[in-house]
This record gives C-alpha cells, sequence and structure tokens, in this order.
C-alpha cells in the first residue's frame, strides 16, 4: 500500500554510527496526502488487472475430487475505502488498514473430472475485505533503505460465485457446497500476494545507488548513517550527504556535526542541509585542483583601469616599471586554504583564503617570479525561496591584502587592496541581480515541491515544503 511513499522518500528523493549530514524528514501530512494519491492510484491500476489463472481440486467424497481452472480474470468493479495509514512505532514503520474493501471480477471456468471437459463463465464477488498490514523500515550494510512485512491479518465478509454455461447446475451446486473452503482459500492468499508485493519494492530499493557523480570532478555519497527513526508522527532519514573529489577521494579533515531540524507538521516534508555538504564539496573541488586560475591581459575587459603590463603596475608597485619595463604580465590565482562555508542564524558566510603569483612574461616566452599576495576575503549571503527559485543576495564583508613573498623588493598593498574593494563595488551589483532571479526548485519525475520554506539556522539549512503528484506525468 506504501510504496508511493516509501519510493518518494527515496527520490529526494541515501556506514553506520556517523552524524548525518542530511536529513529527511516526512511529516504525518505527507503520509495522508501520500495514503491519498496511492489509493486513487491502486484504485485506477485495478480497473485494468488481469490476474493469473487460478487452478485446484475440490474432493466430491466418493466421486473423487474436480479439477478447476479460473482463467481470464478481470476486476469489473472495485469499492476501494481510503486506507488508514499511520507510523508504527512498535516495528518503525507504517501500519496500514483497509477496512470494507469490495471487488466484482469475471472470467472464464474450465472443470475435469475424470474424462469429462466443462466451461462456461463466472461472475465473483468479494464483500467486506478487511486487511491490516505492517511494514517495517531498516537499512542495509550498504546504507540502502530496506522494507519488509511483519504483519498481515485479511479477512473476508462474505463471497458470492454464480456459474454461467456448461453444466453450470452441477458446478454451482459444487460451489456453493464448498463456499467457506472457497472463502479461506481467498482469504489465505491475500498477505502472500501482499507480502509479493512488498518484497519486490525491496528489490527496486536494493538497486538504487547510493552514490551519484554530480560531473568530472565529484561524486555525492548518500546512504543511511542508521536506521530510520519512527515516532508518532513522523519518519527521519539521515543521509551521509558527503561529496568526493573522483580523483582523489579522501576524508576531509573536519566531521559532520549533529544538528535536529525543527518539527513542521504543517507541511508534507522537511529536508535538512549541514554545512558539512557544501564543505565536503569545496574540500572534493580543492583536493581535484580546481580552485585555481591562470590569468593573462587578455582576459582583462579593455574598460579596466589596470592592465597586467609592468609599466602600469607603477602605482601599486612602484619599482616594478623601472625592474622590468614594458613587459606583460600573468597571474596565477588559488586557493591556499578550502574555502569553508558556515551557516548562523537568517545568513551564510564563505571564508576565502586565496594567494596570487605575479609573473612578467620576458619576450622569450620565459616567466619571471614578482611577487606573491595573499587575498583573504569573508563573505556574507542570505539565501529565501520566492516564486518557486531558489534565491539569494551576497555581501563582501572584509577583503585583506598581505604581501607574503617578493623578488622585486617591499611594497605596501593598500592601494592593491584598495582597487579591489573599488572592484567589487561595480561587481557585487551584478553578481545580486543575477542571484535575485533565482534557479528553480529541483522537481522529481511525478512529483513537485509547493509552499516551500527555508531557514537558516546554527550549522544547517531547513527547509521545509509541501509536494504536488503531477497527474500529467
Amino acid at each position: 500500500m506504501l510504496p508511493a511513499v516509501i519510493v518518494g522518500l527515496m527520490l529526494l528523493s541515501l556506514t553506520s554510527g556517523e552524524n548525518p549530514a542530511v536529513q529527511v524528514i516526512l511529516n504525518n501530512k505527507g503520509l495522508q496526502y501520500g495514503k491519498h494519491v496511492g489509493a486513487g492510484w491502486i484504485q485506477d491500476i485495478l480497473a485494468s488487472v488481469t490476474l493469473p489463472d487460478i487452478s485446484g481440486k475440490h474432493s466430491i467424497g466418493i466421486f473423487g475430487s474436480v479439477g478447476y481452472t479460473l482463467t481470464g480474470v478481470t476486476i469489473t468493479q472495485c469499492d476501494f475505502p481510503e486506507p488508514s495509514v499511520e507510523f508504527y512505532q512498535n516495528a518503525t514503520g507504517f501500519k496500514t488498514s483497509v477496512s470494507g474493501l469490495s471487488v466484482a471480477l469475471t472470467g472464464g471456468w474450465m472443470t475435469r473430472y475424470g474424462l469429462i471437459h466443462d466451461k462456461g463463465t463466472f461472475n465473483l464477488a468479494l464483500f467486506n475485505v478487511d486487511v491490516t498490514s505492517v511494514v517495517e523500515l531498516g537499512n542495509d550494510t550498504n546504507g540502502r533503505l530496506s522494507v519488509s512485512s511483519v504483519g498481515c491479518d485479511a479477512q473476508v465478509g462474505d463471497v458470492d460465485i454464480q456459474i454461467q454455461g456448461g453444466q453450470r447446475w452441477f458446478i454451482q451446486k459444487v460451489v456453493d457446497h464448498y463456499k467457506g473452503q472457497i472463502t479461506g482459500e481467498i482469504r489465505s492468499s491475500i498477505c502472500p500476494h501482499l507480502e509479493e508485493s512488498i518484497a519486490m519494492l525491496e528489490q527496486h530499493l536494493q538497486a538504487m545507488n547510493v552514490s551519484f557523480d554530480v560531473n568530472q570532478v565529484v561524486t555525492l555519497d548518500l546512504p543511511l548513517t542508521g536506521l530510520p527513526v519512527v515516532d508518532a508522527s513522523s519518519l527521519n532519514l539521515g543521509l551521509k550527504g558527503e561529496f568526493y573529489s573522483i580523483k582523489t577521494p579522501t576524508e576531509p579533515p573536519f566531521g559532520a556535526k549533529p544538528f535536529t531540524v525543527p518539527k513542521q507538521p504543517g507541511y508534507m516534508l522537511s529536508v535538512g542541509l549541514s554545512e558539512f555538504t557544501l564543505n565536503s564539496a569545496s574540500y572534493g573541488y580543492y583536493s581535484a585542483g580546481v580552485f585555481q586560475a591562470l590569468i593573462n591581459d587578455s582576459m582583462i575587459p579593455r574598460f579596466s583601469p589596470l592592465h597586467l603590463n609592468t609599466s602600469l603596475m607603477g602605482p601599486y608597485v612602484p619599482q616594478l616599471p623601472k625592474m622590468f619595463p614594458g613587459l606583460l604580465m600573468s597571474l596565477q590565482v588559488y586557493a591556499r586554504e578550502v574555502p569553508l562555508f558556515s551557516f548562523l542564524p537568517g545568513a551564510v558566510y564563505l571564508d576565502l583564503q586565496g594567494t596570487v603569483k605575479a609573473f612578467a612574461i620576458q619576450p622569450n616566452g620565459t616567466q619571471t617570479p614578482l611577487f606573491k599576495l595573499n587575498v583573504d576575503s569573508l563573505l556574507s549571503g542570505k539565501v529565501w525561496i520566492a516564486d518557486g527559485k531558489l534565491k539569494g543576495s551576497m555581501a563582501l564583508n572584509n577583503l585583506t591584502v598581505t604581501l607574503a613573498s617578493s623578488e622585486v623588493g617591499t611594497f605596501k598593498t593598500d592601494a592593491i587592496q584598495h582597487f579591489l574593494l573599488m572592484g567589487s563595488s561595480f561587481l557585487m551589483p551584478k553578481v545580486n541581480q543575477m542571484l535575485g532571479k533565482g534557479v528553480s526548485l529541483p522537481r522529481m519525475k511525478h512529483a513537485e515541491l509547493v509552499n516551500t520554506v527555508l531557514e537558516v539556522d546554527k550549522g544547517f539549512i531547513a527547509v521545509s515544503s509541501d509536494a504536488q503528484v503531477l497527474k500529467t506525468d
């Protein structure tokens, strides 16, 4: 009954004992919505189901036994009441109950009694079928979500079978005589079929990936970090949420810290994202050598007041035009430490510690080292969700430039720092204009997020949202 709910969680869609960096919480509101959608989905499915052939034998005392086959069995009508679904703490899972289910079926029958063969059609109706199922959630050794049936009970109130064609008077008498036995066989077959469906869902879950290559540089690891946590109103899945460099997959020199996502029962689901996840991505890119660039003068806009030419660098490095007049320059820019994010209530901070190495390009193409600057900055930003998009803004809180080493003698860095601050004041409005446009929230194949809100807390970002199934998909 709950495949749609469980798979939906996995699509948000996963080693043990470590703090999760990502938490996915399904609230009771989401469970009840999933139940409602699932009930309608099952109702539609049942309308087009053809059941497999059913064969068996019934003893008729001293006369031996009659073999029978029911074939081409289809559902012609189904009164499928909306089930009751609840979080079930005793089994760390779900308890589902369906009461008062009625189904009408039709098909063909064939009998074999010695050399006598007969056939015809039948109409079968099941009345007041009650089914209760308990599903337990867990995790396997690879961190995948697991699901298993730990309890099932089925009751059939009544069965009515009407036979047409052939020697129906004889077959009808046999059916009427063994009606109780037939009812028992139908009742005893319900739970095995339900458990088979749950086992098929388990096979799908075990085939799901828990690591995903984001691009050619980093991969995202999303195994469960422990058993799912179920209470009376929610299900919490803790995921590792760590990025690795594909070339050098090493652990960062920091770990995920525990955090608690505030409960939001007014929303269907909540997702908590630790600052560790972003910082592990930053470490992965840093380890892969992505945070570096080589800049030459052809990359500087023509309208810039500063160009990479030793003769034009006099206002910033006075001795440079005298020692290396009229030479083009190149800059090697790289992060000397891992750029780190930190989350505080209402704001996101990014600490950047970079280095710039300057070179003079000689006429023969060789590059002569000139000086090395450390450029450290602290950026702060805000993020929010509006109009179905993730939007943001950013500000430069601090920027300092210091001379790390020099082959041309010491010089003050105040003028360079002032120039960079002026450049940032020109650049930031353009950046914020782009951030203000936002990016659309990701959507799953069959659902989209609606009524989404975002809050930044100490150490993590919490996103709470409702979901809406897209029936057109």
